[in-house]
């Protein structure tokens, strides 16, 4: 059989509200997500019967048992009966615990096809199912869709009917922030005092889930100025606690574009919402005299 490949699309946050901690000790979330076209390739090629093989063109992906496509195998291997082995290779174009869900994309994109090289004709609740056993962010590539609402840890997805495309300019600076440890301080720091959120240190003018609500309507009418204002990330205390420098870079970027500039997930990659692709073109070449990630993107 051929090989096969695929994309594995990154996304953004447009916003991110932490609600609750969990008894299972993860967060209560609700945060809308965007996929866009900076994108991982993975290549499948059936290998020798039961065995796994991992490969990739960036030295910082672990290629064992720790990385998430080697989790999706085995795991289809052990309750799918899959006697099949794989090889997988990975070219990364995703910037590497960046808060863009590129390992995450990678296991949808490996439980889709392993789907399909293997045969096991698994339902999309099937395959969503392993998702949430994976990881948090895996379930809203499946659905294939530029847009949704994530719920619960935010494996619970709603897909949001939004036919228009954005475009951004995304920064992800070369200073690594551990996902654990952004919950964490946040939870420590900031969750049951919310009275902050929305925009960092900034006020909240209305409650956040006006804002959950508010932002989806405004992205479905395409109605840019409003969505600017009502991006938000909870995680911006922890975040510009454990690295002041990236609220630095937020308040460079702000002074450019006067809003519509938010971190995705926990960080450390920050994005503009622009009006135009000029404009995030504009944007891009001031910052790639500083940056070596620096993409101009849109919705996917």
């Amino acid at each position: 059989m051929s090989p096969l490949t695929l994309s594995a699309h990154a996304k953004l946050n447009l916003a991110l509200e932490v609600v609750a901690r969990r008894p299972d000790g993860f967060h209560e979330l609700r945060t809308i997500f965007e996929r866009i076209d900076l994108a991982d390739q993975l290549t499948f090629s059936l290998g020798l019967p039961g065995k796994i093989m991992i490969t990739c063109d960036h030295k910082d992906v672990p290629c064992d048992e720790r990385n998430l496509v080697f989790k999706v195998a085995r795991l289809l291997m052990e309750k799918e009966g899959a006697q099949k082995g794989i090889r997988v290779h990975i070219q990364k174009r995703i910037p590497v615990a960046a808060g863009l869900a590129g390992g995450s994309s990678d296991a949808a994109t490996a439980l889709l096809g392993l789907n399909r090289l293997w045969n096991l004709r698994l339902s999309r609740a099937r395959l969503i199912h392993y998702a949430g056993l994976i990881g948090s962010d895996v379930a809203f590539f499946l659905y294939d869709q530029p847009f949704a609402m994530g719920r619960g840890r935010g494996e619970r997805i709603e897909a949001l009917r939004i036919p228009h495309r954005f475009w951004h300019v995304l920064i992800t600076p070369k200073a690594p922030l551990l996902t654990k440890e952004v919950y964490q301080l946040y939870a420590r720091k900031f969750l049951g005092s919310k009275s902050s959120a929305g925009n960092g240190a900034f006020p909240q003018l209305t409650k956040k889930n006006d804002n959950v609500t508010m932002l989806a309507r405004s992205l479905k009418s395409a109605d840019i100025s409003l969505a600017r204002r009502l991006l938000f990330n909870d995680l911006e205390g922890p975040i510009g606690r454990l690295r002041p420098g990236l609220l630095t870079l937020k308040t460079r970027l702000k002074k450019l574009s006067a809003e519509g500039v938010c971190f995705s997930g926990s960080g450390p990659s920050v994005f503009v919402l622009t009006e135009t692709r000029k404009q995030a073109e504009e944007i891009a070449v001031r910052f790639r005299r500083t940056y070596t990630q620096v993409f101009v993107t849109q919705t996917a």
